[in-house]
């Protein structure tokens, strides 16, 4: 089980370089651009979930595979650029939402591992699913999807509290892990599926100065 989840969470920071580099390609950069924001995307969740916790040197620095999979990944997307179609569509957004549910499993487990509260392993799970995102879209000078109406940070937060729930109550490893990344892929692909966001806070009467 543990080579799965390594080699599944090598699969997650693929989609996520991917999503980086599509963004980066919109926009026209650089190759060097394609990379960086491919990079940011991929593991700047974790990077910043180790930074938190002190797991310092960070996990990439530690194992370099995750660094060669964003490299090779903003590579393919580049020699793919004129084929866009391929790399989009609902086999990517299903991708992604397994990229998102393992990522804050691992993102909580590993914070629970270095003795941290459940409430604070949720909030290092969903950090490592959702902030490499929001750092592209920043970079993008946009909005952050998360902070949209898009059901994305919601399924992380379920996936974080199910797993932490689990453990809590003395559920093996590997049955919490299932049940965590079941509940987030969901209400993920539900969200995907039927078109279902949370509800907007507009304020459309604010006085004037």
């Amino acid at each position: 089980m543990t080579d799965f989840v390594y080699y599944a969470d090598l699969f997650g920071t693929a989609v996520f370089a991917v999503s980086g580099a599509l963004a980066a390609g919109r926009l026209r950069m650089d190759p060097f651009g394609v990379t960086v924001l491919a990079a940011v995307t991929a593991i700047g969740g974790g990077t910043v979930r180790d930074t938190i916790l002190g797991a310092t040197p960070v996990f990439w620095i530690h194992d370099t595979n995750y660094i060669w999979v964003v490299l090779l990944t903003a590579l393919m997307v580049m020699l793919l650029v004129r084929c866009p179609r391929r790399l989009s569509g609902l086999w990517f957004q299903m991708a992604d939402a397994f990229g998102l549910a393992l990522f804050t499993v691992i993102g909580a487990q590993k914070a629970l591992s270095f003795g941290a509260s459940p409430l604070i392993a949720v909030m290092m799970g969903v950090m490592t699913g959702v902030v490499g995102g929001m750092i592209r879209d920043v970079l993008c000078r946009e909005v952050p999807l998360v902070l949209r109406k898009e059901i994305y940070a919601t399924a992380s937060i379920v996936g974080g509290i199910l797993y932490t729930i689990s453990i809590q109550m003395d559920v093996e490893q590997v049955p919490a892990m299932l049940i965590a990344m079941g509940g987030a892929l969901a209400i993920r692909v539900s969200a995907i599926y039927w078109r279902l966001s949370l509800p907007a806070f507009e304020l459309n009467d604010l006085p004037k100065e």
